[in-house]
């Protein structure tokens, strides 16, 4: 099979973080017991709520593996409190070929008792590796940043220190570190916010060497990085509580800040249309903002709720906790942790819709992807719903996984890639793949 452009997605919500599978047509109804349209399920053992990606013709996944069966609590609830877990674990780079799900290769990253806690929802492992073809970065919380080459030769290992990534309302908790990797022109990007240490660090990608590292004021956040470039320049956008903001990819010097918000930074920002769009939540505000990347200096309002030059738009209380949002065209797309899913105008910030996705009661922490004018939300229970792109609110189709699933998807080649809480699912046209499949069998006689 002949490998594409549209074959790679390299990080966390794929390139830029954007969520859209550009080319990509991924079916709109599958179903698990009678195969159709699944191309392939194969287990993968451990506990990790981290992405797959992919690479050509490579599926990489990282994961976490312990003796007997790791606790994991889903759904909506309040409870603030750890996980204790005192034995080994195996963290683990494993890589699968796309087109069969053939486990390639498994190495064995590091292996030792945790060096922190984690919440009874999180894992072990819940950030997600990126490359760039020839090398493979995994950030494996407390346990350090790892890089690897294609085949899953370990290359090099930074210890970041111990990853306290608690409330810091209640700092004896820990709930586990989950900002993902970026790999932008031959450097590994990392943020570690944590209640021990907040900083942004550059780090080499052929020797893993400390290119700079910027100390930040925060809270612990969960949110990966974005690079953007804009008139010429690459930044690193940053979402935050205390400091939002963007730094300068070269030298790590502050570009644009800005305060306030929810107090639990998770979703990672998203850049388009000369606009980048930030939310957060928990406590009293929520916001979803629009800032324009031409910004400079300090460009925090007086109040959440206000614009000024540098915020094109905002709305104090119609934000995300956990999920990423979504650009696709001129509409920008957001999801609570409860299903109530909002569409902007990203230009003005104006609501078309504000809909729950019904059925099963059930939270919702993957974020969405968007191929072939759909838009797929994948709920905690394994529920995912596709919904038409547009400024009205039409569900095409709900299809079950039948597994947990709290881990973005990944689409590449006409496929999207689940992460369950036991397996790898690859979601496809299963005709096309049957055609392909045949063609090449007779071309090969």
């Amino acid at each position: 099979m002949a490998w594409t452009g549209d074959a790679h997605w390299p990080q966390f919500r794929g390139p830029q973080a954007s969520g859209i599978g550009e080319g990509q047509a991924p079916p709109l109804r599958w179903e698990l017991s009678s195969g159709e349209n699944v191309l392939w399920r194969v287990p993968v053992a451990g506990l990790a709520h981290s992405s797959p990606i992919v690479w050509g013709d490579r599926v990489y996944v990282t994961t976490a593996v312990k003796p007997g069966e790791a606790e994991l609590k889903v759904g909506l609830y309040g409870d603030i409190a750890s996980v204790n877990e005192p034995e080994s674990h195996q963290w683990r780079l494993l890589a699968f070929d796309l087109a069969t799900g053939r486990e390639l290769w498994n190495t064995l990253a590091h292996e030792g008792v945790p060096r922190q806690r984690r919440h009874t929802k999180a894992s072990q492992c819940n950030s997600t590796p990126a490359t760039d073809g020839k090398h493979i970065v995994a950030l494996l919380g407390s346990e350090g940043l790892f890089c690897f080459d294609a085949d899953g030769h370990r290359l090099w290992r930074r210890d970041l220190g111990p990853m306290d990534a608690g409330p810091y309302t209640t700092p004896t908790e820990q709930w586990g570190f989950g900002s993902s990797p970026v790999i932008h022109a031959g450097a590994v990007i990392v943020q570690c916010d944590t209640l021990s240490g907040q900083f942004l660090a550059k780090f080499d990608l052929e020797d893993g060497r400390e290119l700079w590292r910027a100390s930040r004021r925060e809270v612990a956040t969960w949110s990966t990085p974005t690079v953007v470039t804009t008139g010429g320049r690459p930044q690193i956008i940053v979402n935050g509580w205390r400091t939002i903001g963007s730094y300068d990819f070269h030298s790590g010097q502050p570009v644009w800040w800005l305060s306030g918000g929810g107090d639990a930074p998770i979703p990672t920002p998203v850049a388009a249309h000369g606009l980048v769009y930030l939310t957060s939540a928990h406590g009293r505000w929520q916001p979803m903002r629009a800032v324009r990347l031409d910004a400079a200096g300090d460009i925090t309002p007086s109040e959440v709720g206000m614009t000024n030059t540098a915020v094109a738009w905002v709305h104090p209380r119609h934000g995300n906790y956990l999920q990423t949002p979504l650009v696709t065209g001129d509409l920008l797309y957001g999801c609570t942790d409860y299903g109530l899913v909002t569409c902007f105008d990203a230009a003005t910030g104006r609501i078309h819709y504000r809909e729950r996705l019904k059925g099963r009661s059930q939270g919702f922490t993957a974020s969405p992807v968007a191929a072939a004018g759909r838009l797929y939300f994948t709920g905690e229970l394994g529920d995912v719903f596709v919904l038409r792109a547009g400024r009205d609110f039409e569900v095409l189709a709900c299809n079950q996984l039948n597994e947990h699933c709290l881990a973005t998807p990944a689409l590449a080649n006409g496929r999207i890639v689940f992460r369950t809480r036991s397996h790898l699912v690859a979601i496809g046209d299963s005709h096309a793949a049957a055609s392909a499949a045949s063609s090449f069998r007779a071309t090969s006689r």
